[in-house]
């Protein structure tokens, strides 16, 4: 194995954003991406370490920055200040993660063919909104994201295949919020499937996650399972 990473700047409009490139130069030729986008706290190590575990299995991993370089919150009320103007403005949301896309595209180690997307709290709905973009991607995993719709005008085609990875008890996508979000997929003629787990809440893959009165919680057995889940999913799109 040789794993390779480095920072990679692209632009959105005039705002410099900052990803994380990571690959594996043993597997020849071209490599499928998947692209990471981050929670609420912006591009960190929680992305970094899931693009070390990506590369592993023989894919480059991108993770994305959807706030700015360098922009990265430090306690919940920085989150919070990053996130809104995106949650208020999805369009502006829809911009970043697709110029995102078109940036990884360009990289010499990517197959431009084979790209998919998985992201983590906000980070899942900002690729289940790449997926409502219409945007040519083979696949979308969401692991306990947001469900909300973005009250824009629907593509003409959802494109990618869609997983999502759930907590029945999520506080913050509630048991009505992914039946919503089944009838707006399946009216869209999406592909589209979900996996959810008993007994867990939102965060379930951080092992930092340990808010239990706030319905934010790690569990173990639901993190294992996502991401096998995930990986037959990424066996499936990329063929």
């Amino acid at each position: 194995m040789a794993l390779r990473e480095q920072l990679s700047e692209y632009r959105c409009g005039d705002t410099l954003h900052e990803g994380f490139f990571c690959y594996d130069d043993s597997f020849p030729g071209p490599q499928p991406l998947v692209l990471i986008s981050h929670d609420w706290s912006g591009r960190g190590e929680f992305a970094e370490k899931k693009a070390h575990r990506l590369a592993y299995h023989g894919y480059a991993a991108f993770a994305l920055d959807m706030y700015g370089k360098g922009k990265r919150g430090k306690t919940p009320e920085e989150n919070q200040a990053l996130m809104m103007p995106l949650m208020q403005d999805r369009s502006l949301l829809a911009k970043r993660i697709n110029a995102a896309l078109a940036h990884v595209r360009t990289l010499p180690q990517v197959d431009p063919r084979r790209i998919a997307a998985m992201g983590f709290c906000f980070g899942g709905l900002c690729v289940l909104d790449l997926a409502r973009s219409g945007a040519d991607v083979r696949g979308v995993v969401s692991f306990h994201g947001l469900l909300k719709p973005n009250g824009l005008a629907p593509a003409p085609k959802i494109n990618a295949r869609i997983l999502i990875l759930h907590g029945y008890d999520d506080p913050m996508a509630t048991p009505d919020h992914l039946l919503a979000f089944a009838k707006e997929m399946t009216a869209a003629g999406a592909d589209w499937q979900a996996h959810v787990y008993g007994h867990t809440v939102h965060a379930f893959t951080n092992p930092e996650a340990n808010m239990p009165e706030h319905g934010i919680k790690h569990s173990p057995i639901a993190e294992s399972r996502s991401w096998t889940a995930m990986k037959h999913f990424f066996d499936e799109v990329f063929g």
